[in-house]
């Protein structure tokens, strides 16, 4: 089943000015979100796969929207997350179900390489409801400059019968970051975590 998707709306969050300081190049976050059909709102069901076979469509979708609206090769992407919002019709595993499994296989596709987990967050919510989506390095978890998070929301979305489905895509890590660790210099791309 491809998912039935009633909106897709993608935005970039460009960091210039942060205390003051110039940031040179800005800091810049995208979000791609895609509001879809819950086909299992409403009832209990044990299987779970059409949800998970609709993570595994949007892994790609998003991402390849985040790194073309932030105009950077696959490559370049630097961070990486997921989020979702469930409407009050369906239920928190529903959420899981689009995020865990299959999602992330794709995204890691769509930006090249993404040896660290994707972090993720997920919530139950209705109309309007905004969710953190949170940030890592997309190939060393531990790299401190790269943790982060950014809002997504649809201001119409999700109704009871639907679920925000989000993927955010940096180019940077924080503006101004300098609370120590591991560096991005610094990765060995061994496991994931340096």
């Amino acid at each position: 089943m491809a998912a039935k998707i009633r909106k897709i709306v993608v935005t970039v969050d460009e960091t210039r000015i942060e205390m003051g300081k110039q940031i040179n190049p800005p800091t810049r976050r995208a979000v791609a979100v895609a509001v879809i059909e819950n086909p299992y709102a409403g009832k209990y069901v044990e299987s779970l796969d059409d949800l998970i076979a609709a993570g595994e469509e949007l892994g790609g979708l998003l991402g390849e929207k985040c790194v073309k609206a932030l105009g950077i090769q696959p490559s370049q992407a630097e961070s990486y997350g997921k989020a979702a919002i469930v409407g009050e019709a369906g239920e928190l595993e529903h959420a899981a179900a689009i995020l865990h499994p299959k999602l992330g296989a794709p995204l890691r596709k769509a930006i090249e390489k993404g040896a660290a987990l994707v972090p993720s967050s997920k919530k139950m919510g209705g109309v309007g409801a905004a969710i953190d989506v949170p940030l890592g390095h997309k190939d060393a978890a531990y790299v401190r400059t790269h943790f982060d998070a950014v809002e997504a929301r649809v201001s119409d979305a999700p109704r009871a019968n639907e679920i925000v489905v989000a993927v955010a895509v940096t180019d940077s890590g924080r503006p101004l970051p300098r609370v120590g660790g591991l560096t991005k210099d610094e990765i060995k791309g061994e496991d994931g975590l340096r």
